[in-house]
């Protein structure tokens, strides 16, 4: 009995040290990583376990997905230092000239690793938890050594609603054993797939844009913090190897020497490892460093070491037979992304000093030497709904600015391509190119992005003047703001009754007035002329609210539009009569009625993803106006009649011109056709629309760019395929069309618009409709665009309508709500939508 009494408690203290022993993942989770594809709540549940148990981590849940999970980032530092976290962060701060005093280079480094932004490319949240296992591990002598010198946040999913909508269609069907078969069921995830968030956004897109909740909510937490190093762990194609740093060119020319000879040196080490294991892998190839809104080229632009590190696997599931007939398993995918994680806190870790102080070197010289030929930028306040934009763009990315300068000056207008002279107004906006974030400023702000080298990933081209299409101005002499902020006009209110209220229809947010005033059965007109009424003169476009058709809120109808204007901050002029002082009046037949229409969208299998998300995003979340989402395979079920308005974003389409739809059309109905969408109807009966074709070569003038090549100039280089297509290619550049503003499609603009090209698509002026927006010889502006291409952008239609019986059909053969950060074409959409009768 007494043995018993001595054993009990030996049996309780090896109880409670099993019970606080560290679990891996494998024994927290009771499979082991690779095994199958761990749920997103899991991931949570073992990095809160951690967050429980470990000194060393502190777990920050930073934000919340538009689906509701939680996004979370570890903070991992030795006991030492996870105690003064905050001191760290505010002497990381005050390295970057962001903070008040002096910072000190004898600090830990940052090392941030974020993964799983795609969610269809699901090892690295695996990966994470490993990884995190491994760093505090407290028989894991190595990593204890790194955290001396480093704070390592792990951010184990970006996306957590991607993901989980990529888990969830491959647990439940994949085969036992995983059939690696490239043709089986598991490697064919269904439309949209769980690459994109809710909305259907590729958020490694959106780092310096932050138009999703999910990017607005990390950008928030990173910018408190900037680390030194940040690595983007993501997936590529099954068939090709791993890729890390250093990167493909073309590089931007404002990333520096040392961030350049950074990722060389992190790339060696992982390549120590990769070599020692007999994995395969490659560098400088692919993955440029231009375009400012990736996870790696923003946080190079914002002074850190920044790189993507892809693993082969999209697609693959847990296991899938290569082309080179290997079997890649989920194991080997997780094993490689650990591997550069580790890799890369280890390098940081040996070179922290070195680090903060060229960390401190890059913001030393944004504010003393900004890149760029000019030392102030000025945006006039031509409308300050625009400017108001631009300025909450600014702040997510703690750019500083202020408003008025004072006197003359002279510079660059970027829309005149000239430099001028001009007035520095009180509430211009003044933005000092010495600051801070004086690069990522001015790689936002140049006018023409420099290439050197054409063959590039994306876009090319983002100059934010045009995006925001706002008058601005490059100076070359420093400029201080007079203040901090712009003097505004309060909106319009009182209680007297009024006639009629006019608005202004300028800008996104006009927008969304109107949408709220549908929302709440307010019936507005539009006038198609300008008029002159209470001593102010009113554009085509101009909403109208009159008393005359809104007698369902007789009683309410003043406090009603008044009190939306003041939610929307819209500054109303009303009116006491119909009797304008100039134009026609508020009764005439060119004022009509704007219809609240019902919307149909176009959604799923053949339809571009991104592009249907941008429109579903935009109505629900701009401007809260209802959609109808219905899918193309559905189209042949649709009562036609329920809905005034049909839009069909990017998307390869079989046949949606069915002879009911072009019905439809004819009695009243209004069809929206975007990008690759009008291919479909391009030549086809009952449309007027065809796309414009190139003359035939001139055999005997070989002075053209298109003319016929003799025998012997045909034959081609096999290496030089690449090199060869550039001709044909665009990246992405900026064009200026000229407007038809008189037309409701381009109401509320002046007569050009900067359109983002994506492809050569260009149409025969239309005979029979409205050539709204056009091309002419000369509009290209900024970004890549190759020879034949531009000299096929000439002379065409981009922007349409085509009268339809008593419908209509709009063609914008452009996206104008790109990514949702082509503010200025917010409003060219709605017009189509709202505008077009």
């Amino acid at each position: 009995m007494k043995k018993l009494i001595l054993f009990l408690p030996i049996l309780f203290w090896a109880a409670i040290l099993q019970a606080q022993k560290l679990q891996s993942p494998a024994e927290f989770l009771g499979y082991a990583l690779g095994d199958r594809f761990t749920q997103h709540y899991r991931i949570a549940e073992y990095f809160r376990y951690i967050a429980q148990v470990s000194k060393n981590v502190k777990l920050v849940q930073y934000g919340s997905t538009s689906e509701g999970r939680p996004l979370l980032a570890a903070f991992i530092a030795s006991e030492e230092n996870i105690g003064r976290l905050e001191d760290i962060r505010q002497n990381n701060l005050k390295l970057a000239g962001l903070g008040s005093g002096q910072g000190s280079t004898d600090f830990p480094a940052i090392v941030w690793l974020n993964y799983n932004i795609h969610g269809n490319e699901p090892s690295s949240s695996e990966a994470a938890m490993e990884m995190l296992y491994e760093m505090v591990d407290p028989s894991n002598t190595k990593t204890k050594n790194w955290l001396q010198h480093t704070v390592v946040v792990i951010d184990p999913c970006q996306n957590p609603d991607g993901r989980e909508r990529y888990v969830n269609f491959y647990n439940p069907i994949h085969a036992t054993p995983p059939d690696a078969d490239p043709a089986a069921r598991e490697h064919r995830e269904p439309w949209p797939g769980g690459r994109y968030n809710h909305y259907d956004f590729d958020m490694n897109r959106d780092w310096a844009w932050q138009t999703q909740k999910e990017s607005q909510e990390k950008l928030a937490l990173y910018n408190k913090w900037l680390p030194e190093v940040h690595v983007d762990f993501h997936e590529q194609g099954y068939n090709a190897p791993y890729y890390f740093a250093p990167a493909a060119e073309p590089f931007h020319k404002n990333i520096t020497p040392w961030q350049r000879e950074f990722q060389t040196t992190i790339g060696k080490n992982n390549a120590k490892y990769f070599d020692q294991n007999g994995w395969l892998y490659f560098t400088k190839q692919e993955f440029d460093l231009l375009y400012p809104s990736y996870g790696d080229t923003y946080p190079l632009y914002s002074g850190s070491i920044g790189m993507t590190f892809e693993q082969g696997g999209i697609g693959a599931g847990l296991a899938i037979r290569t082309a080179a007939g290997d079997t890649l398993k989920l194991s080997d995918r997780i094993a490689h992304h650990l591997t550069t994680s580790l890799s890369t806190v280890e390098v940081a870790s040996a070179n922290t000093k070195k680090l903060l102080t060229e960390f401190k070197a890059f913001f030393d010289r944004a504010k003393s030497n900004p890149p760029g030929e000019f030392k102030t930028y000025v945006v006039k306040n031509e409308n300050p709904d625009k400017l108001k934009a631009l300025a909450k763009l600014f702040d997510k990315n703690s750019i500083q600015y202020g408003f008025g300068g004072g006197g003359a000056a002279s510079g660059f207008n970027y829309f005149s391509g000239k430099t001028e002279k001009f007035k520095v107004e009180a509430n211009d906006m003044v933005i000092p190119s010495a600051q801070p974030k004086a690069v990522l400023l001015n790689v936002l702000m140049e006018p023409k992005t420099f290439l050197t080298d054409s063959n590039t990933y994306d876009i090319t081209a983002w100059s934010l003047p045009y995006v925001y299409g706002t008058k601005t101005y490059g100076i070359k002499e420093a400029l201080r703001p007079q203040s901090a902020s712009m003097k505004t006009t309060e909106p319009y209110n009182q209680n007297k009754a009024s006639y009629a209220y006019v608005c202004n229809w300028k800008s996104a947010d006009d927008v969304k007035f109107l949408a709220a005033l549908m929302q709440k059965n307010v019936k507005v007109r539009v006038t198609e002329k300008a008029f002159t009424a209470a001593g102010k003169s009113f554009d085509p476009g101009s909403l109208i609210i009159t008393r005359a058709g809104n007698k369902e809120l007789e009683k309410t109808f003043d406090e009603t539009v008044q009190s939306i204007a003041k939610t929307f901050n819209r500054n109303l002029t009303p009116l006491s009569s119909g009797f304008v002082e100039k134009g026609n009046d508020l009764g005439f037949s060119t004022v009509h009625a704007i219809t609240k229409p019902k919307v149909m969208l176009v959604t799923g299998e053949g339809v571009s993803a991104a592009a249907f998300g941008e429109v579903w995003f935009y109505f629900e979340n701009e401007l809260h106006y209802p959609v109808n989402l219905v899918n193309e395979r559905d189209l042949g079920r649709v009562k036609w009649g329920d809905f005034d308005v049909a839009i069909f974003p990017d998307g390869n389409y079989p046949d949606f011109l069915a002879e009911d739809l072009q019905n439809w059309v004819s009695s009243g109905g209004k069809l929206i056709l975007m990008e690759n969408a009008l291919t479909k109807v391009a030549g086809k009966k009952s449309f007027g629309l065809k796309l414009k074709e190139d003359k035939k070569p001139d055999a005997n003038d070989d002075t053209k760019p298109n003319a016929k090549k003799k025998p012997y100039e045909q034959i081609k280089a096999f290496g030089s395929r690449e090199r060869n297509s550039i001709s044909e290619n665009i990246a992405g550049a900026i064009y200026k069309i000229n407007l038809d503003n008189t037309h409701p499609l381009a109401f509320g603009f002046p007569n050009y618009y900067y359109t983002l090209k994506q492809d050569d698509n260009l149409y025969q002026f239309l005979e029979d409709g409205w050539n709204v927006g056009t091309i002419q010889k000369n509009a290209y502006v900024a970004g890549f665009a190759g020879q034949k291409v531009k000299a096929h952008l000439q002379d065409g239609l981009l922007l349409g309508v085509q009268d339809m019986g008593r419908g209509a059909v709009v063609y914008l053969a452009d996206d104008p709500l790109f990514r949702s950060f082509w503010e200025n074409g917010k409003l060219l959409f709605a017009n189509a939508v709202f505008m077009v009768q």
